[in-house]
């Protein structure tokens, strides 16, 4: 879907001389690799799905494969957010918080009003996510807080405030009209209605990352901030509006976490950001940055999503899908290491017969 050769290219059209080689033959290569990463995943999905239908049959049947749409549909949404934020050398710890208040907080509209429609519903998450994406964006951009320290704490505020609004309540699915569940219950051709609305996020976003100018140049900024200010790049307005982006998507799917699963309280989504960091990393998403594709992260997310479905089937304590995830994560920042190694030793020796 996207290839990383011409995002590199974008933010060395006048740097000195030494940003330029950083992002020329090394970055042909960074591209074929992830391209292979994602080849491997795309392989390794394959295999997970025939060796848990081997084992056990019944595990190809329709309920499976819908309920693994509908769950990685969610992940993935989230997971691409969170690439645009990596890209940058960046991280949003605060999505699983951003999508417990929002999800709460358009159920208690339809307590309000029922016969609100689902656009407004969808819209009104949308809205949340973005204030909770622009205190990110604020104190990571203007206050120059380090994300992983911004983000960390605004996940504990937007939790805390969520616990205290909620105050041990709950919406249930009664609440909701029937328009709005069939987001979750209707199928269009088969398909899941919501795995269709991820998938057109999902399009749309790998087309402002691969074909506009502001999504080349989150790749300029992970690549080499530097080069990429010298180039032009207003590195801080980019950077929030990478910050708004996942804040935006992931209040989108709060409202969607509410059509598919109906009931949701203060501890809705807890835990969920570390599952897309791991969906986007082991998607071949660089934890150094400038270097991802939302194919990547979305083949990542339906990995790990394969795997937590199989190990019900296959009567494995759900313990072991923790285990699993942290292995994979290990193994994929273990390949960015030996990358960036091998690149960095092209480089001295170009240089040295240059």
């Amino acid at each position: 879907m996207m290839r990383h050769s011409s995002t590199h290219a974008a933010p060395v059209q006048t740097p000195p001389p030494s940003s330029k080689r950083s992002a020329s033959t090394p970055g042909g290569f960074a591209a074929s690799l992830a391209k292979s990463r994602e080849t491997t995943l795309f392989v390794v999905l394959i295999l997970l799905i025939v060796g848990t239908a081997l084992a056990r049959p019944q595990f190809l049947n329709l309920q499976n494969l819908r309920d693994v749409l509908l769950n990685v549909s969610i992940i993935s949404l989230l997971t691409a957010g969170m690439t645009v934020v990596i890209l940058m050398r960046h991280i949003d710890l605060s999505v699983g918080s951003t999508v417990g208040i929002s999800a709460y907080a358009v159920g208690s509209l339809y307590v309000a009003f029922p016969q609100m429609p689902v656009i407004v519903a969808l819209a009104a998450g949308l809205a949340i996510g973005l204030v909770a994406g622009g205190i990110n964006a604020l104190l990571v951009a203007v206050g120059r807080v380090p994300s992983l320290v911004a983000t960390l704490s605004t996940l504990y505020i937007f939790r805390g405030a969520d616990y205290a609004w909620v105050h041990g309540g709950q919406i249930n699915a009664t609440s909701l009209p029937e328009a709005y569940s069939r987001l979750a219950t209707g199928t269009f051709f088969g398909i899941p209605t919501l795995a269709l609305i991820a998938a057109v996020v999902l399009l749309a976003l790998a087309i402002y990352l691969k074909q506009f100018r502001g999504g080349r140049e989150h790749y300029a900024i992970g690549s080499n901030p530097e080069a990429a200010r010298l180039a032009g790049v207003n590195v801080e307005r980019r950077v929030m509006a990478g910050f708004l982006l996942s804040g935006a998507i992931a209040g989108f799917a709060g409202a969607l976490w509410l059509a598919r699963f109906g009931t949701v309280d203060a501890s809705t989504a807890k835990g969920i950001e570390l599952q897309v960091v791991a969906a986007a990393v082991v998607g071949s998403v660089a934890i150094t940055g400038g270097v991802g594709t939302i194919l990547g992260a979305t083949l990542g997310a339906l990995v790990l999503g394969v795997i937590s479905i199989a190990l019900v089937v296959l009567h494995v304590s759900p313990f072991w899908e923790q285990a699993i995830e942290g292995a994979l994560i290990v193994a994929a920042i273990t390949a960015d290491t030996l990358l960036a190694r091998s690149v960095a030793k092209r480089m001295m020796r170009k240089r040295d017969h240059g």
